[in-house]
């Protein structure tokens, strides 16, 4: 009894001593928004040394049950599953079942030849050039909340005829990657990637609440629903149930999981041995230039500080997993409300408890000199990858992909990767730079629209029929410009960027290509995640 007591005792003492920390009570803070009734909100974890220096949960885990959230509470936590699914193949590899540098065709042999092996290393450190499938399913009128079977969707990255780029040249993100490399691990060791993680990573390190969800009638205790913000201060309910794919996303967890996973880079204990610093080491591009992306984590810095982190987004769920390797400190932010934001409130809780490790911040001299935003609002596109970047001047700021972008120079912004874009202007015509880790990754001009007589714009007009979609578009002329009917969408209007070329940035870049006798008979449409993939007209 007198045991009880004791234990008792000295788990109110670490609460109060918890709560009149003053380190804690500026987390509280941050997320105090959080806080009011009948809110979705965040579960937080801070780690330093393999242990918890503050754990909170702010807001409701169902606003329809009233329950709230906790550091039990089990979220869907998007693309931070994919160093979960990395760990699976190197562990895989480790076995002996595969090698990271063996052509995917080993395993998935369905896949088209294209002509250049696409190996697993590839694969894991998103250099292959596979189109993204949740970008393939919205260019084919789907929904995302509507994603069929696994079958279905290795069906249509199969039907690909192409690649956006030539395997190892470039980094190009795209979740298609790790929903093969799950494909791989279930071919390879007659396991799904969900039972393998379960036997070789989740309970190996006792992280009972953790799972790879990719049967959708299985019943997930203390379940975490979703939210968008609606009207008036209400909220919108945005989740699934039946989304059950996994590698790129799919895994569920809880703040208390991770804090063991988070010591596993310290004490690694899965494997052989080594796990930890296969996950850690940089991607290496064909040309030899070193990219921050390893095997489902991103390598980089903060505050001249380095860091290993990745983040995720479906649905109305948002997380942020970061970690300080050399500090041994780690933060992360696991919300249901898709505004939440936590990888800058992850950041701002590094801000507070690494003051003394962290460069000091360098925020730009303000001068009356600098241009104002309206000088680099506009349309930007990068004649190479056909990429389009949008800016728009609002209230003072330079709003690029929905967020106000933080000013570095005169003519410099951060974009929300903290990569430093650069604009230039030569013979009056905007130029735009993003160069990244290892390659230059966007470099285009800002396009100024041509204008078309209705005659020219008619030549484009018919039904377009792409086979790797198994989507038909309709062009047609209305109100001034050429637009596309995309199914289940209202007609999206083209911008003329050239004779042959339009671009709009809520669909992509069309570059429309004649016969030998000189007759339109199809176009290519281009976006960042899925270039190149071919319409021909078919009336």
């Amino acid at each position: 009894m007198r045991t009880l007591i004791v234990f008792v005792l000295s788990i109110v003492t670490a609460t109060a001593a918890l709560a009149a920390d003053p380190t804690a009570q500026k987390v509280d803070q941050l997320f105090a928004a959080f806080g009011k009734p009948g809110s979705p909100g965040c579960s937080v974890g801070v780690m330093r040394n393999g242990r918890f220096v503050y754990k909170k949960s702010f807001g409701y885990a169902s606003l329809e049950l009233g329950v709230p959230l906790t550091p039990h509470s089990v979220f869907y936590v998007g693309s931070v599953s994919k160093q979960f699914t990395a760990a699976s193949v190197v562990l895989v590899a480790e076995k002996g079942y595969l090698s990271l540098d063996d052509d995917v065709r080993k395993y998935v042999p369905e896949l088209p030849d294209y002509g250049h092996p696409v190996t697993l290393r590839q694969m894991l450190h998103q250099t292959s050039g596979f189109r993204d499938f949740f970008d393939l399913i919205a260019l084919s009128g789907g929904s995302p909340a509507e994603i069929g079977s696994p079958a279905e969707i290795l069906k249509l990255i199969v039907r690909q005829k192409g690649l956006n780029n030539v395997p190892g040249a470039e980094w190009n993100y795209s979740n298609s990657n790790y929903f093969l490399l799950a494909e791989v691990v279930q071919r390879a060791t007659k396991k799904s990637l969900a039972q393998f993680a379960a036997e070789n990573i989740f309970q190996p390190l006792g992280m009972k609440r953790t799972l790879f969800f990719d049967d959708n009638t299985l019943v997930v205790p203390n379940r975490v629903a979703a939210y968008d913000p609606g009207k008036n201060g209400k909220f919108l309910v945005d989740w699934s149930t039946t989304y059950d794919l996994v590698g790129g996303g799919g895994l569920m967890s809880t703040v208390d999981d991770l804090l063991l996973w988070d010591q596993n880079f310290f004490t690694n204990k899965l494997g052989k041995g080594t796990l930890v610093q296969q996950l850690q080491s940089h991607g290496v591009l064909n040309n030899g230039n070193q990219i921050n992306y390893a095997l489902g984590l991103t390598l980089g810095e903060y505050r001249s500080v380095p860091t290993a982190e990745h983040s995720g987004a479906n649905f109305g769920y948002r997380s942020e997993y970061l970690r300080f390797p050399k500090q041994r400190f780690s933060a992360i932010v696991l919300c249901n409300l898709s505004t939440a934001g936590p990888v800058g409130l992850a950041r701002k809780i590094a801000d507070l408890y690494l003051q003394g490790d962290l460069a000091p911040t360098s925020a730009p001299r303000v001068s009356s000199d600098f241009p104002g935003p309206e000088r680099f609002a506009g349309t930007y596109l990068d004649p190479h990858t056909k990429t389009i970047y949008k800016f728009t001047a609002q209230g003072g700021d330079l709003i690029g992909w929905g967020e106000a972008l933080q000013r570095v120079a005169a003519n410099q912004f951060y974009d929300l990767q903290g990569d430093i874009m650069t604009f230039s202007s030569n013979n009056s015509v905007m130029h735009l730079s993003l160069p990244i880790p290892g390659e230059l990754y966007f470099s285009g001009d800002r396009v100024q629209p041509l204008q078309l007589s209705a005659a020219e714009l008619s030549r484009f007009t018919g039904n377009f029929l792409s086979e790797e979609l198994g989507t038909t578009y309709t062009l047609s002329v209305e109100r001034g410009h050429l637009a596309v009917k995309v199914p289940n969408n209202l007609p999206i209007p083209l911008d003329a960027a050239g004779p042959n070329e339009f671009y709009s940035s809520d669909l992509g870049d069309l570059v429309f290509h004649d016969d030998v006798g000189h007759h339109l008979s199809a176009f290519s449409l281009s976006t960042q995640a899925s270039r190149g993939i071919v319409f021909q007209k078919v009336n």
